[in-house]
């Protein structure tokens, strides 16, 4: 944690943490307005968390995801108003909300905005505007989540209070009880795990092992999560999806209500609300899913370069996941958008090669607005212009890839004779983690063909087999992967993950299958 950057080199820090301290000082009403997903929430969190243990008079709004979307809007920044705040933060939001930022204005408030995104071509009048994106920001770092630009604040915040002596008759507080909350926001944002973020998100993963908030215990007695180590992968696939189910099916307030949680009653009640939303949210996804691939064999888009795919009865909230799974198994930039009358939302996810926020730039006169980041966004349309839009978004991204790069490639670190994969080797790898974007797990793959044996399917859709080499045979598990095992020879070259399986105390190596050379001839 020593290693983490000057905080006071984020453009603009001084400007909000001066005015942060006038509102303390005055008493003013401060209200902070947080996006709807895991990092919106978790930002919005701490940040209302912190200020209140300074004894600011703190509150926070999520917008409703259906009702209001993405943002600021009009019609809350007026009732936000009519409360008396005079200080409106916005996190993980508000880079894009020139209109609603100067209605703030307009309306006695001071905005401050921290965010993370892709910068307009405007900004927006803000008091104070925290993105390490601007071009003149001097941050090294320019891949914060939205929860790392607000953890980054905080700290600007009380080494500036420290020199004001605002703890001379109380003890300091300790922000290392806040990196749990910018693991969770940071893994579940796919921001890169490099630099700075690696940092916060080792440290905040002990904070999630060891963590006394009500709020975590709870989520993580949902998710099914014992004691022990968390992983990257556990926050990506347990404890975010139910943090997010709120605001994509029900409120994003649940999740900032979880997290500031003084009860363990309250927050388990909290979490199985929000386990329920995520149940729901899952046969939503499988709905949607199945209609979009149906979709893409219907209209003959199977050799798009980039999809566009819309409907009347998609749930927006759902749209962003299904985008993403449709990329990742066509290799194709992809937008989903929900129609509603004569206006649709849109979520859109790209693969690697291909820019997104740039290429919704060379579209933007089709678009009613738009915002994001390079692999994800979020828009608006008009459905009479979705047509249009289509054609202009394949020629786009028909000029920035090439076609070698819409067919996904696996990239991997070691060809090894399986008698390398040891205990020895595990214990070496366990050094390299936190893994995630930009720093994923180390991937190995079998010199040649080796004979395979005992295939099966296991659980719901799961394969599993053995291998053999030099007499001594290695298991080998494929999650999801089972209904490739009809297709299997008698003999496989395989890329993998080493682990070790840990089962009712019996440890044993294991091979977690990452794709299979089934083509005999190969």
């Amino acid at each position: 944690l020593n290693h983490l950057y000057d905080p006071f080199l984020m453009k603009d820090v001084d400007r909000g943490v001066e005015r942060i301290i006038k509102a303390i000082k005055e008493r003013e009403k401060i209200l902070i307005y947080g996006d709807y997903d895991v990092d919106g929430v978790t930002a919005c969190a701490l940040l209302v968390d912190f200020l209140r243990s300074l004894g600011a008079y703190t509150s926070y709004y999520i917008p409703h995801r259906l009702k209001e979307g993405y943002g600021l809007n009009p019609e809350a920044v007026k009732r936000i108003a009519a409360q008396g705040v005079r200080l409106l933060i916005c996190v993980d939001c508000g880079i894009s909300d020139q209109e609603e930022i100067m209605l703030a204005r307009e309306l006695g408030m001071d905005t401050i905005v921290i965010d993370h995104h892709e910068i307009p071509t405007q900004l927006p009048p803000a008091h104070a505007i925290l993105d390490p994106l601007q071009s003149d920001c001097p941050f090294p770092f320019k891949g914060l989540a939205g929860v790392g630009v607000t953890f980054n604040f905080v700290v600007a915040l009380r080494s500036r209070l420290r020199d004001l002596g605002f703890w001379q008759d109380c003890s300091e507080p300790n922000l290392r009880r806040y990196l749990d909350l910018v693991a969770l926001g940071t893994i579940a944002d796919i921001v890169p795990l490099v630099d700075m973020n690696r940092i916060l998100v080792k440290y905040g993963l002990r904070e999630l092992e060891n963590s006394t908030k009500p709020g975590i215990l709870a989520l993580k007695e949902v998710s099914g999560m014992g004691e022990g180590e968390v992983s990257t992968g556990q926050v990506a696939f347990r404890l975010a999806p139910r943090l997010n189910a709120g605001g994509r099916v029900a409120s994003g307030q649940m999740g900032v209500e979880l997290l500031l949680a003084k009860e363990l009653a309250q927050a388990k009640r909290i979490a199985e609300e929000l386990d329920g939303a995520n149940r729901e949210r899952q046969t939503i996804e499988e709905k949607i899913y199945k209609e979009a691939k149906e979709l893409i064999q219907q209209e003959g888009l199977m050799h798009r370069s980039g999809l566009v795919l819309s409907c009347d009865d998609w749930h927006p909230g759902v749209i962003g996941i299904v985008a993403s799974k449709i990329a990742e198994e066509l290799w194709r930039p992809t937008v989903l958008i929900a129609l509603d009358g004569e206006q649709g939302k849109g979520s859109a996810r790209s693969i690697v090669g291909f820019h997104l926020y740039e290429g919704l730039k060379e579209c933007g006169k089709y678009l009613l607005g738009f915002g994001g980041h390079k692999y994800a966004a979020g828009l608006r349309i008009s459905r009479e212009k979705i047509r249009e839009f289509s054609e202009v978004f394949e020629q786009v991204v028909k000029s920035k890839v090439r076609a070698q790069d819409l067919t996904p490639a696996i990239f991997i670190d070691a060809e090894v004779d399986l008698r390398e994969i040891t205990p020895e080797l595990l214990n070496y790898l366990s050094l390299f983690p936190p893994y995630g974007a930009a720093n994923p797990k180390p991937l190995f793959c079998t010199k040649g063909r080796l004979p395979v044996h005992d295939i099966r399917t296991v659980g719901e859709s799961s394969l599993k087999f053995k291998m053999r080499e030099a007499g001594v045979a290695y298991e080998i598990i494929g999650f999801g992967m089972g209904s490739l095992a009809p297709q299997l020879g008698e003999e496989l070259r395989i890329a993998f993950y080493p682990q070790m399986n840990d089962w009712e105390g019996l440890k044993k190596l294991q091979l977690e299958l990452r794709a299979v050379d089934i083509d005999q001839e190969g």
